[in-house]
């Protein structure tokens, strides 16, 4: 491929005007769509779903819950608590998804509502915070329990967590940068894997309740601590364990009939999960009590070595599918809005390309395994999640506002599907206690430090996609068209009609 022919493409993309609406009232076309109709009916959207939120949340999460509640009957009902909010967050996703069906997740929605500010500061708050500190965590969690085996009666070393995470992250990056198809082949999997052992777990739980171990069930709200700030924090802990329930909406364009199998794989999908979640909880008290949960170091493998021993190596093994599954379900959407931020001019053109020969957005996929390769080096979990939650419920609200927005400013789109009001107001409602209530009850730097981040956008926004400085883009061109040839990579074309 010549220079003059990249420099015409080149041309042709710059074209875009800044800010331009991304309305669509059906799916466009592109290289990358026709090799990606991946979801030809619902259950591979919905093993996306399962895949993506069963990771290592239900794993991790249960002692910070328990801690929170205090007891086991409110620590079961924030777990449900959770899912609800989970599905009604969906739900009120799902008809943006079909409103504007536009890859990129909550980018094109903020976009369409608010304009291009919104929407860059949420790219830029997703690409450089929430998306690689949610794979960072997810990778850490499995290299934890992947080690664990190989150290017995000790912790694992944090080199060999933090390189063996990193070893997850080049993997993951490598397969879904070669083949979409590759990439869902092995989500589907890894889904049925992390399947094998929730079930597991259950059917232990549900033979030792018919066995009459229910003892731990009494007096459930008993010595129960619920307070705003206790109820902030399990929620935070609960809901970081259902995140990904909006994953689909990263790929709108390569669903088949998204109006149909966007919103079936939700309703099938989430209340699957909570219904997984809740039962899970159960049979982790049907042998631990409250206080041996909390000091357990891994609550499913002091379950495993009460229940299955001998066969108790199982439950590391399957765990470890368990958050490879959902790490791989989390770069695979987050490519996609990388793709999309970088389409619209919002990032590097260069993240916007598609590989000749595999057809996938592989320059972002890249950009984002190298940007969470550095969130491991100084790694905490615990840090990582209250950084994460706070940062991306304040845009979950947001986005779920401009739902309530679009009602009223945009009455002319097409909604196959329409919500009652009351389900978005109540969860804007919600994500603003959610993000208020560290900041007033619990209020540390890191949370100034996040708001400051994202609000340093506005100053990358004007100097590089408002004012569009020459010289950046006299730096960025040739180092393009270098990086263009090495990898094989071109800008999407549409289809015109």
């Amino acid at each position: 491929m010549g220079e003059e022919s990249l420099r015409k493409r080149k041309g042709e993309d710059n074209k875009k005007e800044d800010g331009q609406s991304i309305q669509s009232h059906e799916p466009q076309t592109t290289n990358l769509q026709k090799q990606a109709k991946l979801f030809p009916f619902p259950f591979r959207g919905i093993c996306m779903i399962v895949g993506t939120i069963i990771g290592s949340g239900i794993f991790v999460s249960p002692k910070s819950v328990l801690a929170n509640a205090g007891a086991v009957g409110p620590c079961l009902t924030i777990w449900a608590a959770c899912g609800v909010l989970a599905t009604l967050g969906a739900l009120c996703f799902a008809e943006l998804g079909t409103m504007i069906t536009k890859s990129g997740g909550e980018y094109p929605y903020l976009m369409e509502a608010f304009g291009p500010i919104p929407a860059f500061l949420f790219s830029w708050t997703s690409l450089l915070v929430t998306k690689p500190s949610s794979f960072a965590i997810i990778c850490l969690s499995f290299a934890e329990y992947a080690s664990a085996p190989f150290y017995p009666g000790c912790d694992p070393p944090q080199a060999v967590i933090k390189c063996l995470a990193a070893a997850a992250i080049v993997v993951i990056t490598t397969v879904n940068s070669l083949s979409v198809n590759l990439g869902t082949y092995l989500q589907n999997f890894l889904t049925a894997a992390k399947m094998i052992i929730v079930t597991i777990i259950i059917v232990s739980g549900i033979v030792l309740l018919a066995q009459g171990k229910t003892e731990n069930f009494e007096d459930s709200f008993k010595d129960s601590k619920i307070s705003i700030s206790s109820l902030g924090l399990a929620f935070y802990n609960g809901l970081w364990a259902y995140d990904g329930w909006n994953q689909l909406n990263y790929i709108t364009e390569e669903l088949k009939n998204p109006y149909r199998n966007l919103p079936l794989s939700i309703i099938i999908g989430i209340p699957l999960v909570t219904v997984c979640y809740v039962l899970i909880n159960i049979s982790y008290f049907t042998v631990m009590t409250s206080t041996e949960l909390l000091q357990s170091q891994a609550v499913a493998v002091t379950f495993g070595d009460r229940v299955l021993y001998p066969a108790s190596w199982i439950v590391p093994l399957f765990v470890a599918f368990s958050t490879i599954g959902s790490a791989n379900g989390s770069c695979f959407t987050a490519g996609r809005l990388v793709y999309v931020a970088g389409r619209e001019g919002h990032m590097l053109k260069l993240l916007s390309y598609i590989s000749v020969k595999r057809l996938t957005p592989a320059p972002a996929i890249i950009f984002y395994g190298v940007i969470t390769i550095i969130y491991i080096i100084p790694g905490d979990i615990n840090a990582l999640i209250n950084y994460f939650s706070f940062a991306v419920w304040i845009f979950y609200g947001l986005t779920v506002f401009a739902l309530i927005v679009m009602r009223f400013t945009r009455k002319e789109l097409r909604r196959p599907i329409r919500i009652p009001i009351i389900i978005p107001v109540v969860v804007t409602l919600v994500s603003i206690l959610l993000v208020l209530a560290p900041i007033i009850t619990a209020p540390e730097w890191a949370y100034l430090y996040c708001v400051l981040f994202i609000l340093s956008g506005l100053i990358v926004y004007v100097l590089f996609v408002h004012c569009k400085f020459n010289w950046p883009q006299k730096i960025s061109e040739p180092i393009t068209m270098h990086l263009q040839m090495l990898m094989e990579v071109v800008p999407p074309e549409e289809e015109t009609e």
